[in-house]
């Protein structure tokens, strides 16, 4: 991490420079990759100001404060910044986190479920209307769905009336024993 401090209409002390420096590198543990910070430390009438200027992988921060003291518009300002990052951090691993999840369940079922047990991601509650079997094959080409379930209005049964991979229909109805 490259610290530059710059002084502006104040007396460059070896003193505020080490304090500045000091306090940023605490940042250092999140911010893992080259980082520069550029610290510009002025004095206008009573007021103190620090401002703070964290740049990393096309990422950057800024935090700016005024004070009555120097030293305390450096904490601020480095509290500030450090708040900045922390929420930066999160968020991308949050993102990563949930990315990668998002993808993993897609790609393929996690490892510790065999593969005989599927899980059921999705339920769905439908309305079963009663209707003749001409009626269903006639719904299912007009909504040109993959699937149907009716009740058939002859045998008073729920059916599923399903299109086949080579474009014909097929038909489930349950058998009494």
């Amino acid at each position: 991490m490259d610290i530059t401090v710059t002084f502006r209409h104040l007396e460059p002390t070896n003193a505020l420079r080490d304090y500045a420096q000091e306090k940023i590198s605490r940042i250092k543990k999140y911010v893992g990759s080259p980082a520069d910070v550029a610290v510009i430390l002025s004095l206008e009438k009573h007021r103190h100001q620090a401002e703070i200027t964290l740049t990393t992988n096309g990422f950057t921060v800024n935090a700016k404060e005024v004070t009555e003291d120097m030293y305390a518009a450096i904490d601020l300002a480095v509290d500030k910044l450090e708040r900045q990052v922390k929420k930066h951090k999160e968020k991308i691993k949050n993102h990563k986190t949930a990315e990668r999840t998002a993808r993993h369940n897609i790609v393929s079922p996690e490892p510790t479920i065999p593969p005989q047990a599927e899980r059921i991601i999705k339920t769905e509650r439908i309305f079963i209307k009663p209707m003749s079997l001409d009626e269903a094959i006639m719904q299912i080409d007009l909504m040109h769905n993959d699937f149907m379930v009716f009740t058939n209005a002859q045998t008073q049964k729920v059916n599923v009336l399903y299109r086949r991979r080579d474009g014909n229909l097929g038909l489930i109805e349950p058998e009494n024993e």
